[in-house]
């Protein structure tokens, strides 16, 4: 990183960027429920391990809690949902909901059993208090409405959210946007912050697929889940500058491709953007609109483009080079946490192997096994929601949510007590498997801290 980028870190108003993990739940599954997400459709139908995949996700988090990043946790949502089965004409107690569902729609079970809410960069976008004109932190939880199994979620998200930034003086948790697919959002997957230290003042940066009432061009192959439309009303909601912020569009060639969400193809942290040449409409239009707004605030902007001839748009998908987190470590070092298969892709492999010897922001790369998200289409990016806190903020966070020790040892525990280590699209439709993730859920909430969060419990 260049030396005045860090000490521009040293003198800044004292702010943090945490991420916000979720904790993978007992449903995990791979019932390829996600039509454009290439992994999720590859994988369908094959034996999950829960138990692994929520394990893999909390040493994630140990580890960059570890290294001083400030980590904390989000929980799972309660799955299989019967209320949606409920709402779909399915009657009787429990387990005879399920069986029916099982027996009639089993691809409605398998949305209601669906542990999306594992990828939390779907769960809100967020706004830190230096950018809002109220000085508040705000988030919008996303409707998620391309798809069904998502879009039950965001209710269910605000409560989790309210549970954990419950302090209004601090916090303001909107309600969704309306959910049709004029106003399709998908959160932070497609929203990046820059700014010259967390503290300050930044750009607020939203990719959109399409929009729904302007004209350019669209992908025909898979969908384009987020519109312009709500990129702009979330922009509203958060009382954000006109002029802080810039709305770009994904390339629908990339989109066609597998690159469902933005952080499959860019990923930036303060004044750095990391992305495929491929990555947006325009993409020289937009490097210069975020470069004007930075110098504006006296940042100066980067943009790390990783070329087609080195990395292929194919490599990105099935790697997930760009669905990594960009850290600032507290020494100012930028640190790119990424999935263990950008080591087994070759051409990926020479691309970072090569960032050493470049004139690159990046000055680290930690690789982790997160093989059993990645089998559903979620690296890295996916796992974190991204919250830029001051220290007053910090502070009125519920401190049973933060990483360290303690925390650790509680929850691999928990994992260990309640979690299958084998669950296959047949064992949906098992009744036991809804017993087992509320007993398991009630105790979650015990030690974060939540009170009667699920509607079970009340």
């Amino acid at each position: 990183m260049m030396q005045a980028s860090k000490e521009a870190l040293k003198d800044a108003p004292t702010a943090y960027e945490a991420n916000f993990d979720g904790l993978v739940g007992p449903t995990h599954n791979y019932a390829g429920l996600s039509f454009g997400n290439v992994a999720s459709r590859s994988n369908e139908k094959s034996v999950a391990n829960p138990k692994a995949a929520a394990s893999q996700g909390l040493r994630k988090m140990k580890r960059l809690a570890d290294a001083g990043f400030q980590q904390g946790v989000l929980p799972p949502l309660e799955r299989p949902s019967v209320g949606l089965l409920r709402a779909l004409g399915f009657s009787g107690d429990d387990a005879s909901v399920i069986a029916r569902a099982a027996r009639e729609a089993p691809e409605l079970l398998a949305a209601a059993s669906s542990a999306s809410s594992m990828w939390t960069a779907n769960a809100a976008t967020v706004s830190p208090s230096a950018d809002t004109a109220d000085g508040r932190v705000h988030f919008t939880p996303a409707n998620l409405a391309a798809k069904l199994h998502r879009a039950i979620e965001h209710d269910e998200t605000r409560r989790s959210l309210g549970a954990i930034f419950a302090d209004e003086a601090h916090f303001q948790i909107h309600h969704a946007l309306p959910g049709t697919p004029a106003l399709g959002d998908e959160g932070a997957a497609n929203h990046t912050r820059f700014a010259r230290t967390y503290g300050e003042a930044g750009v607020e940066f939203f990719v959109y697929g399409r929009s729904e009432y302007g004209a350019g061009p669209q992908p025909r192959r898979y969908p384009a889940r987020q519109t312009l439309e709500a990129s702009r009303a979330v922009a509203r909601l958060h009382g954000l500058d006109a002029d802080a912020t810039v709305f770009a569009q994904q390339s629908p060639d990339v989109i066609d491709a597998g690159v469902f969400h933005n952080d499959v193809i860019a990923v930036g942290n303060l004044t750095t953007l990391f992305c495929h040449e491929q990555a947006f409409v325009d993409q020289h239009t937009v490097y210069e609109a975020l470069r004007a707004r930075l110098d504006a605030r006296g940042a100066a902007f980067t943009a790390l483009e990783v070329p087609a001839d080195e990395v292929s748009v194919e490599d990105a998908v099935t790697s997930y080079l760009f669905n990594s987190q960009l850290l600032s470590a507290a020494d100012g070092r930028q640190v790119l946490v990424v999935p263990q298969e950008c080591r087994e892709n070759a051409r990926v492999a020479a691309y970072l192997d090569a960032l050493a010897s470049r004139s690159s922001p990046i000055d680290e790369v930690l690789v982790f096994d997160l093989r059993e998200s990645m089998k559903n289409g979620g690296g890295p990016a996916c796992l974190r929601l991204r919250v830029v806190l001051n220290e007053a903020e910090r502070a009125a966070v519920n401190p049973r949510a933060w990483m360290n020790d303690a925390l650790f040892a509680q929850l691999d525990a928990w994992i260990e007590r309640h979690y299958r280590d084998r669950l296959a699209p047949a064992d949906l439709a098992d009744p036991q498997l809804l017993v087992e993730s509320r007993t398991a859920l009630d105790e979650l909430t015990a030690i974060l801290g939540l009170g009667a969060l699920y509607d079970f419990q009340r």
